[in-house]
């Protein structure tokens, strides 16, 4: 079994204690964009609650007939605070086990709850901008209303936008630093020791 060199280690450490304020931050945000609203309207999804402008939405989609968001429709909030702990503590027993297959498992593991999560929240949006009610105040026919996965999107006269908030961030930053070390401990480190 590899030994991890001392530099990947550390920086495994780094990325690892570096998600913990991801419990404690909004970790995504959808904007929206309208003249009606000209300061805009901001939701924030932390990893255990909606914050932000969530009863102005509300009453904004009652209109069209989506849904309420309501933390409690939620299950991920109960599930995701554990995930980052898990990712945390991942990253801590990789850089003091040193050893290259608990770079493979931390590095796994941060991919296969990144998919994880980005499947979730498109199925969210989906399931919120498309199961409206037939008996809303507002119906156009053959539209949907499904916030964009990333970027910006145009519905109706609002211009909607989802991105990664600060939490988010320590998250994916961190993900994709481990994920360049486990390359370079499995593949160019190999290379430059022959």
């Amino acid at each position: 079994m590899k030994k991890l060199k001392i530099f990947s280690r550390v920086i495994v450490l780094l990325c690892g204690l570096a998600m913990v304020p991801s419990n404690y931050l909004p970790v995504w945000q959808i904007q929206l964009e309208a003249p009606q609203y000209p300061e805009g309207l901001k939701m924030e999804i932390w990893s255990s609650k909606t914050a932000g402008d969530v009863d102005k939405i509300n009453g904004l989609n009652h209109y069209i007939g989506m849904a309420i968001i309501e933390d409690a429709n939620f299950p991920e909030f109960k599930i995701m605070p554990w995930l980052i702990w898990a990712m945390v503590a991942l990253g801590v027993l990789t850089a003091l086990i040193g050893r290259r297959f608990m770079l493979w498992i931390f590095s796994v593991y941060l991919i296969v709850c990144g998919v994880w999560g980005v499947y979730d929240f498109w199925h969210w949006e989906y399931e919120y901008g498309h199961n409206l009610d037939p008996h809303a105040a507002i119906k156009i026919p053959g539209m949907s209303y499904q916030p964009p996965l990333f970027g910006w999107k145009v519905l109706l006269n609002f211009t909607a936008g989802s991105f990664p908030d600060i939490g988010g961030w320590l998250i994916i930053a961190p993900a994709v630093v481990v994920v360049a070390i486990l390359v370079y401990e499995q593949f160019i480190r190999k290379r430059l020791e022959k």
